[in-house]
């Protein structure tokens, strides 16, 4: 494999990872750092038992620091001051470091959750973690093929029949636009996520099949 395959190639695999998370995930991803089980609020408790908030300014934006520096003064002081003082303390500061953050990310505040983790943001943190990406691409790909396996096998199978009679024209008509448009939206999703760095691979068209019209 020359360089330029192998850079071709990882940078096809960026996209594709990127695009699948953005078409299946990303209502979750957005909610991730309002749970107890994100990479907020863990680092936030750690922050706040050292006195030290350095490790979570990183959270805030530049124009957030301020606020979040006050708030986190606030809960220093008062946790010294009992059991009862330190939690409330401690949930004041979560709360507001959380909706602060939250903002940044162009985000609504609906309070800190205290539920698992999708799969795959848990994942992705493993990802992270361990250093390497494989698995969870290959989790997402397998995903992603299965999921354009199922769509092409129904509108292939709907195929056969769509001139027997209206309603079964219709099954196929559904069922074709499904396939097509879920695969459109991959496509495009891999080229849009390229742009920003390395063309992305794009598909040269096929000649239109003679039985199927645009959708």
């Amino acid at each position: 494999m020359t360089k330029s395959t192998g850079n071709a190639r990882k940078n096809s695999i960026a996209a594709l990872l990127s695009m699948v998370c953005f078409l299946l995930f990303a209502g979750n991803a957005q909610a991730h750092c309002d749970t107890t089980g994100g990479p907020v609020i863990p680092e936030a408790r750690i922050a706040l038992k050292n006195g030290d908030i350095t490790p979570i300014l990183k959270w805030v934006k530049k124009d957030s620091e301020a606020e979040i520096r006050a708030a986190f003064a606030k809960a220093v002081a008062v946790r010294g001051k009992g059991k009862e003082a330190m939690e409330l303390a401690d949930q004041y500061f979560l709360e507001t470091l959380v909706r602060v953050h939250r903002a940044g990310e162009g985000a609504p505040y609906s309070g800190i959750k205290d539920e698992a983790v999708e799969p795959i943001i848990a994942l992705s943190d493993k990802a992270l973690a361990n250093g390497s990406a494989e698995e969870m691409i290959g989790m997402i790909s397998n995903h992603m093929a299965e999921a354009i396996r199922t769509k092409f096998q129904h509108a292939l199978e709907t195929k056969k029949n769509k001139d027997k009679s209206v309603e079964a024209g219709r099954e196929f008509v559904e069922a074709y636009v499904t396939y097509m448009h879920y695969v459109e939206s991959v496509h495009t999703a891999i080229a849009a996520s390229g742009s920003h760095h390395h063309a992305a691979p794009t598909l040269a068209a096929p000649a239109p099949a003679a039985d199927v019209h645009n959708h």
